[in-house]
């Protein structure tokens, strides 16, 4: 029997199994994540992470009860300067790759920014990363190089 995953807006208390997901992640998945970037995982970071402005941006965790609540994978977009689009990033730990954690969270992702009118999502992502771009290819996201070589744009149109 699987373990039950729930889908469910991020929050200012969860920085504790936030910090212990972003410290859990390895060295690849963080610099995927994170674009190359080695940023430090501080406390000031986790919050910026876990406080989110709901009226404009959005912020989904997955979480599984093992040893008590434990976050699994993250979803998130952030409205650009338009208003109309929204950046977005996706991170899943490890361990639940492949397990279809992923494709939950942006699905939802990807519903809610429809319910809420924006008119495309968009994310840069490192071109060696191939399960990304294969990933958001088979949800419909259109790739486009971009003049930095090491990223390829994956958008999609909500209209």
């Amino acid at each position: 029997m699987g373990t039950s995953v729930t889908l469910r807006p991020l929050r200012p208390e969860d920085r504790d199994i936030e910090s212990a997901f972003v410290r859990g992640l390895s060295p690849e998945t963080r610099n995927d994540r994170l674009l190359g970037g080695g940023r430090a995982i501080t406390r000031e970071y986790i919050e910026s992470l876990v406080s989110v402005d709901y009226s404009r941006d959005m912020a989904l965790a997955a979480t599984a009860m093992l040893d008590g609540e434990t976050l699994i994978g993250v979803a998130r977009y952030v409205l650009d300067r338009s208003n109309q689009s929204a950046e977005f990033a996706i991170v899943v730990a490890d361990s639940w790759q492949g397990r279809g954690i992923g494709k939950r969270l942006l699905a939802k992702l990807i519903d809610i920014a429809r319910r809420r009118g924006l008119k495309r999502l968009y994310g840069d992502i490192l071109a060696t990363n191939r399960p990304m771009l294969a990933f958001v290819r088979k949800l419909g996201f259109k790739l486009e190089r971009q003049e930095d070589a090491t990223l390829t744009r994956a958008s999609l149109d909500l209209a």
